[in-house]
């Protein structure tokens, strides 16, 4: 027997004090309740849309992700800014400024941010109607239990991303992994300066494709959403470097532009 949404009622310890809110967010669900999605794939940001073998999520599996909330977003957004609901479950620091900043429809996210023991509960009475799903696992799911949730992911053509943790198990029967590494912060010097935004590299590897997939992307970026990481300049000889013959080594190998832009740093 499915679990139905009432289950949503029950997801918080404090459930008592927001029963106003679960009404409402119990409305908004039947009123957009659909019996699966009618598109294949959900679209991902173009900074990362190389990932993937057909540049989009698949409906209807689960992928397991770095839990990084930057991450998060980034894979959030393009499907929200199509009209797309999402859901987060069970990460309770995940900010919607941040959201709102990776241009992610706030009017259009659920957010379960301490479902405690329930968050399997909670996560399948979403699937029933929300197209894309972010889980932070709690607890290890059992075996029976995770095939059941894939039945459903499947039926309503739901997509589900689950955060890793060293303390729970990789989730199984997973279309593939989406990891995030090589991070690189910029803006700070020798004591001065502010965090500015981040370069990473983020991987992915699914089933259908014999080998990984890297982009380099700047997440965040220096307005808080992803952004394609610019070339990064290669570094040239000393500008003060002479040849015998009295000019720059340089300025036989470069164009003036770059020469400039170089001693611009």
């Amino acid at each position: 027997m499915g679990i139905g949404l009432d289950a949503v009622t029950a997801l918080s310890p404090t459930s008592d004090s927001r029963a106003g809110e679960v009404l409402r967010l119990r409305r908004e669900i039947s009123r957009m309740q659909r019996r699966r999605s009618e598109h294949a794939l959900l679209p991902l940001d173009p900074s990362l849309a190389a990932l993937l073998p057909e540049e989009g999520l698949q409906t209807g599996t689960a992928y397991s992700v770095s839990p990084s909330p930057s991450l998060v977003l980034a894979l959030l957004s393009a499907a929200s800014r199509k009209g797309h609901w999402c859901a987060v479950v069970g990460m309770p620091t995940l900010g919607v400024e941040a959201a709102a900043a990776f241009g992610i429809d706030l009017t259009r996210l659920i957010l379960v941010p301490e479902p405690g023991e329930r968050w399997l509960a909670a996560t399948s009475a979403l699937a029933e109607v929300v197209p894309l799903i972010v889980v932070n696992p709690q607890s290890r799911a059992r075996d029976a239990d995770v095939s059941r949730l894939s039945a459903r992911l499947r039926d309503r053509g739901c997509t589900l991303l689950v955060t890793e943790s060293p303390a729970v198990e990789r989730w199984p029967q997973s279309e593939g992994t989406i990891r995030l590494h090589d991070p690189h912060w910029h803006g700070l010097g020798a004591g001065w300066g502010l965090l500015s935004d981040c370069t990473v590299t983020v991987t992915a590897l699914t089933r259908h494709s014999p080998r990984p997939s890297s982009v380099r992307v700047q997440l965040p970026g220096g307005h808080g959403a992803v952004e394609a990481a610019a070339a990064e300049l290669t570094a040239l000889p000393s500008l003060a470097a002479e040849t015998a013959s009295g000019r720059s080594s340089v300025d036989d190998a470069a164009p003036t532009e770059l020469l400039h832009w170089a001693e611009a740093g």
